[in-house]
């Protein structure tokens, strides 16, 4: 794996949505890493168990109860950092989720909780996130790319492909696609690099909310026939935060098995 490091020593990350699944993954994975992990998650018990995960790995690690789509608590989440660690070096915006439910049988509060949560959410944390890494020194992760870098968490649903009654989640990522590109562009010649990750079908909890048949259609249809681990796309992100992708920026890397490509 990857190291991160800053100019000082370790690398100091955010992680939203890092109560479970993918956010757990990569929470886990930045602490072995090398790197300090703040964890942001609105539920604290398993909030803490993913800090207790993340200090087993070897890391520092810390939670704080965070609603990403409140600002007044990603400004404090990325305050709180700056408290503990001194810097930010790398943050993966992963916070989601989706629900099927028909386009004219969606309520306007199911579209809005959706959105705000997928995509509101990513914006609100790079507007507290890019300037405490600006105010903290654009100068590394590593010596030889001198920059930091941010990853938002997209979906093949919406950012590549379409599927029926996920209307607000796929709008809603394919939302993060844009967004993600317009501030890659933003902030390149200041040394943050920003891009995002598209997974397909991952064998997660979230997947409890598809229906089985679904999910084994899916599945049989992959062409590497299996669905993905959470630690794989933990460990496209943290390939995504270290020097080794010092030229990519306002990339949507895509980690579905092959499924968009049959």
């Amino acid at each position: 794996m990857e190291k991160l490091r800053s100019a000082e020593g370790s690398s100091e990350a955010i992680v939203t949505g890092g109560s479970s699944g993918i956010g757990r993954a990569s929470a886990v994975a930045f602490a072995q890493a090398g790197a300090s992990v703040v964890v942001a998650a609105r539920r604290t018990q398993e909030g803490e168990e993913t800090v207790r995960l993340a200090k087993d790995a070897g890391g520092e690690a810390l939670f704080v109860q965070t609603d990403v789509t409140k600002a007044a608590d990603v400004e404090a989440l990325v305050g709180k950092t700056l408290e503990a660690f001194g810097r930010l070096d790398c943050a993966f915006n992963n916070a989601g989720f989706g629900k099927l439910i028909p386009l004219t049988e969606r309520s306007e509060e199911e579209w809005d909780a959706e959105a705000n949560v997928n995509l509101k959410a990513v914006w609100l944390c790079l507007k507290y996130q890019i300037p405490a890494m600006l105010e903290t020194g654009t100068g590394a992760i590593c010596a030889p790319c001198s920059s930091k870098a941010i990853v938002n968490m997209a979906s093949i649903g919406g950012a590549v492909i379409g599927t029926s009654n996920f209307t607000a989640y796929e709008a809603s990522k394919a939302g993060v696609i844009g967004l993600t590109r317009s501030a890659a562009i933003e902030y390149a010649g200041q040394g943050i690099r920003i891009n995002a990750v598209s997974p397909g079908m991952i064998a997660t909890d979230i997947l409890s909310n598809l229906p089985k048949d679904m999910v084994q259609q899916v599945s049989n249809a992959v062409p590497l026939k299996r669905l993905g681990e959470a630690a794989e796309v933990a460990n496209a992100v943290i390939w995504l935060c270290s020097d080794a992708a010092s030229y990519i920026t306002g990339h949507n890397l895509v980690i579905d098995g092959g499924f968009t490509v049959r």
